[in-house]
């Protein structure tokens, strides 16, 4: 085997991988940072967010950081996506998917003993995970566009229960995705190594 030909078998994550992951990963704390400062000054529940974990200082500035954030995540996001799809990493990384090696890969995993060997192919848990993850943000996307701009999307805002259904499925969605990313964070910690692939790619 040649040289090249070892070096390029030692990819992880390739280049194109990788910044469409931390692009996301910025424009996902900009948004949710920003959408806790929007969500104080209407709060649809009984509590309010503390100030420090908020962006924008006001309403105003909070929405012109989510605006930015949200042109960054879409983008990017589409990016991601129709590479995924058009290379085939899609159906190749997380499919097929069986119920019954994810009910094994998550009693492992929350034993503490789920195997990582490889970090280029995905146990069960973590193909599952990162679907929803894609789903969840598509739907961020969708409600957005709602409370963005409700009446130009009077079909998109009926189809979600109105305005103030949709305001409920962006924060309910967004908690979902800072959930993962809580999660994400926890296991990278626990599998250090994961982190140093995904930024240097081997």
């Amino acid at each position: 085997m040649r040289l090249d030909e070892t070096k390029k078998s030692d990819i992880i994550h390739p280049l194109w991988l990788r910044a469409t992951h931390w692009l996301n990963a910025g424009a996902v704390v900009l948004m949710i940072a920003s959408g806790l400062r929007i969500y104080n000054a209407s709060p649809f529940f009984d509590f309010r967010i503390p100030a420090q974990l908020t962006l924008g200082g006001w309403l105003g500035g909070a929405l012109q950081w989510h605006f930015a954030a949200m042109w960054l995540l879409a983008i990017n996001g589409l990016v991601y996506l129709a590479i995924n799809l058009f290379s085939g990493r899609l159906r190749r990384q997380f499919f097929p998917l069986s119920p019954r090696q994810f009910l094994s890969d998550l009693g492992a995993a929350l034993k503490g003993k789920l195997a990582h060997a490889d970090p280029r192919h995905y146990n069960t848990v973590q193909r599952v995970a990162y679907l929803f993850v894609m789903l969840d943000i598509i739907l961020i996307v969708l409600s957005g566009l709602v409370l963005w701009k409700s009446v130009q999307f009077e079909v998109l805002r009926e189809l979600l229960g109105g305005y103030e259904s949709a305001r409920r499925v962006h924060f309910f969605a967004m908690a979902a995705l800072t959930g993962f990313i809580a999660v994400h964070l926890a296991m990278v910690a626990l599998v250090p190594r994961t982190l140093l692939a995904m930024l240097r790619g081997r």
